[in-house]
């Protein structure tokens, strides 16, 4: 979508001005990861019009590959309006123009799926599922067991106000027991599973995927993982394994590509979460944080780093968005993420990072931001 972001704090009502932005949890992610150096591909489907110019152009301008974008000649791009509060806020508003947007058409037969499932890993966000039936259809196709699947990585993404009568809820949940990667909020896996009991009991509630990321805001995230079959020989020959949970090829019995040792019935988690507090951040803006939290955590997946390394990633890249107004901001350069993720514990958690980190070197981020 374009996104409009306000010209000062207030209602929508009072916001006099709007600064044009470019927004969407899969965008958003490819952006990320172009900008870390990795190849990426956005497919979508835009509006013939100005604004899908301008995400086509915009995304594009972040290295990502465009060229499986199509553009639709009767349906408009999406746009929406927020206003400048925190997410978390009573106060914070968000307008959505998006319904029969050319986005909303997605669809198996609407998209070039080779082109989609061409990847290591394919992102996807519960968002999507929420635009039309199509989009939803198309969703479940590309999480189905299918002959050389791509990791599959699932961003929850609850948004009650998109799904409308829809029971979002199940949806979701079910679109996140088929995916290898899963990224959800302890806060908003109360709010769309009713689930009380931390993370440990939204890893019972999910125990398909080969990981669970759960987020918990300022204080940090859990990453839970369970060693999909061939790590234990790969890490013997010295190579970092992908993380993967499905050998689609196998088949069974009725001919359908089969998962190796998992079905549909939900079974105990098998593993213990590793926790990773965030670094301290004076925050400008929450939007667009998790995207760019799992734009961080894929990058190091990508790269074979450890988990907790991993998450320490996800959250420098998250704070990189959040020390910045709008939804989407270059990730650090690597080298200044890789150093800081590999402080100790101690200096880890006497980081501070605030507005321009990211422009800084290593050495002084950690001497002007660590008290």
């Amino acid at each position: 979508m374009v996104t409009f972001l306000p010209s000062r704090p207030g209602r929508l009502a009072d916001v006099p001005a709007f600064h044009r932005s470019i927004g969407g949890a899969e965008s958003n992610v490819a952006c990320a990861l172009a900008a870390a150096g990795h190849t990426t591909r956005w497919v979508s489907r835009v509006g013939a019009d100005g604004f899908g110019d301008h995400l086509v152009e915009a995304i594009g301008g972040y290295g990502v590959d465009v060229s499986h974008v199509r553009r639709d000649p009767d349906r408009p791009t999406g746009v929406y309006f927020r206003t400048a509060g925190d997410r978390a806020d009573d106060a914070h508003e968000v307008a959505y123009y998006r319904a029969g947007s050319a986005a909303s058409a997605m669809s198996p037969t609407g998209v070039d799926l080779d082109a989609v499932r061409a990847g290591r890993v394919l992102h996807l966000s519960g968002i999507t599922a929420a635009l039309s039936e199509d989009c939803l259809t198309l969703m479940r196709e590309l999480t189905a067991p299918h002959p050389g699947r791509p990791l599959i990585s699932f961003d929850v993404n609850h948004r009650p106000g998109l799904w409308g009568e829809a029971y979002g809820p199940e949806v979701l949940l079910d679109l996140a027991r088929r995916a290898d990667i899963v990224f959800v909020g302890e806060d908003e896996a109360e709010e769309a599973w009713g689930l009380t009991g931390g993370p440990t009991a939204i890893r019972e509630a999910l125990p398909e995927p080969t990981v669970l990321v759960v987020k918990q805001g300022a204080a940090g995230a859990v990453a839970f993982r369970r060693p999909p079959a061939g790590d234990r020989a790969a890490g013997a020959m010295g190579v970092p394994p992908l993380e993967r949970s499905r050998e689609w090829g196998r088949a069974g019995a009725d001919g359908t590509p089969q998962s190796p040792g998992c079905d549909n019935a939900p079974r105990p988690a098998t593993d213990h979460g590793t926790f990773e507090p965030a670094p301290r951040v004076d925050v400008v803006a929450t939007t667009g944080a998790g995207d760019a939290f799992a734009a961080g955590f894929l990058s190091a997946t990508l790269r074979g780093l450890p988990l907790k390394t991993r998450l320490r990633h996800g959250h420098l890249t998250a704070a990189a968005t959040l020390t910045t107004p709008g939804d989407l901001a270059p990730p650090p350069a690597r080298p200044l993420a890789d150093r800081l993720a590999a402080l100790d514990d101690p200096a880890w958690g006497r980081l501070r990072l605030g507005p321009g980190w990211t422009d800084a070197d290593a050495e002084a981020v950690e001497e002007a931001r660590t008290p």
